[in-house]
């Protein structure tokens, strides 16, 4: 069953009109807006700290948009590892296939050109995702156990690829190919001063319909608010949003993915493989197809942050990216992602890793050391898991 993020409807009976109750309690509960209740919670003490201590202004639209430009890579291989813990499949070798693309890149972008390398770096990336995907479902070998030991294997092939050396671009074309892919902002402030006009449309149209009604629309209160907010943002910027490229790369990947698992018959089939594989199979469903679809999407996404990476640093270590795939999955955890298939949401993933982000970013203002960063994350991945998992299991027993 393919559970909507929306509104949860209640009360009625066979053969009676549907009933437009919506079940708030639910929608607003922990395990559904946790992550978004803790990345406000944040937001707000980072600020209050930093404002009493006289630290530089956390939410300055600079410090805003650095958060954003940090937290654009995980983001890019977290949205891409949800659609792989949607269907039902683990993949611990991202940050291994992030680093073999970007060293396959920048090794070959001096010889054949920026584009030539790009397409080659890419080509090793959807390679490694394909031969992920054909041992998990045509050998049967659980997920976790195959990416643990190609996620082993490539990196050891990112140090013969090397030969344990960092690489550098060197050829002047290449490094301003690259400066003009990764680099400078642009401004977005027109466009989002549109999308905020669009959905406060929208939501009003809706809220207007709502009023005919038995109960309010969820997504018409969304939809309102998303739009007021973004107006006032756009007011607040005199419409010059400057954002860095790869903030605009993982904003458009993620709306893609969102649009397709919400509004198409491909996400649904996606969620209906993960929920109950063989149920989908029953239904006619090419599974097979959905779970190898997934570990390529996967790898793709993790090679283009991977090549975006070299292009940010002109160079590649072999050590590059190393433990990153930790940071994707606790993003996609945080975000209230299912490890065991069938459940998860894009948007929420951003959000968690957002907050991930957010939390780093924090301590470097209040110079706090790394030491003290990593138990305060992990401690937070662990309560994010515990309110997930408690809250499911209480949501099982009401059903």
């Amino acid at each position: 069953m393919i559970q909507s993020e929306a509104a949860v409807e209640v009360g009625q009976s066979p053969g009676q009109p549907q009933s437009l109750k919506t079940d708030w309690k639910h929608i607003l509960s922990l395990r559904e807006m946790g992550v978004y209740y803790a990345l406000l919670l944040l937001v707000v003490v980072l600020s209050l700290t930093t404002a009493y201590l006289g630290r530089a202004n956390y939410l300055s639209l600079l410090n805003v948009t650095n958060v954003l430009y940090q937290a654009s890579l995980i983001g890019i291989m977290a949205v891409a590892m949800t659609v792989i813990l949607i269907s039902g499949n683990f993949d611990l070798s991202v940050a291994s296939v992030a680093a073999l693309s970007a060293a396959v890149f920048v090794g070959n972008a001096d010889a054949i050109g920026f584009g030539p390398a790009f397409a080659v770096a890419m080509a090793a990336a959807i390679g490694s995702g394909l031969l992920n995907g054909a041992i998990v479902q045509f050998l049967g070998i659980n997920a976790f156990i195959v990416t643990l030991g190609t996620m082993t294997a490539l990196r050891g092939l990112v140090l013969l690829y090397t030969n344990g050396y960092a690489l550098s671009a060197e050829n002047t074309d290449v490094i301003a190919a690259m400066q003009a892919f990764e680099g400078g902002r642009i401004n977005v402030g027109p466009v989002v001063l549109a999308l905020g006009v669009l959905s406060l449309g929208g939501g009003l149209a809706k809220l207007m319909q709502a009023q005919r009604s038995v109960a309010l629309s969820p997504a018409a209160v969304g939809l309102t608010l998303v739009g007021l907010l973004t107006i006032i943002l756009s007011w607040m910027t005199s419409a010059k949003l400057m954002l860095p490229k790869p903030v605009l790369y993982l904003l458009a990947f993620t709306t893609i993915v969102w649009i397709t698992l919400t509004f198409t018959m491909v996400g649904r089939r996606l969620y209906a493989v993960g929920g109950n594989a063989e149920a989908a199979r029953l239904s006619g469903i090419n599974v097979l197809r959905y779970k190898i679809v997934a570990f390529v999407l996967c790898s793709a996404a993790a090679g283009f942050a991977g090549i975006l990476f070299a292009s940010r640093l002109r160079s590649i270590n072999p050590g590059g990216l190393s433990g990153a795939e930790l940071t994707v999955i606790a993003a996609a955890i945080l975000g209230g992602t299912s490890l065991f298939g069938g459940a998860g949401s894009v948007i929420k993933t951003l959000a968690g890793a957002l907050l991930l982000f957010s939390l780093s970013n924090g301590f470097n203002i209040l110079n706090l050391g790394a030491n003290y960063q990593g138990l305060i994350e992990g401690i937070v991945v662990v309560v994010a898991a515990a309110i997930y998992t408690v809250g499911g299991k209480k949501r099982g027993r009401k059903t």
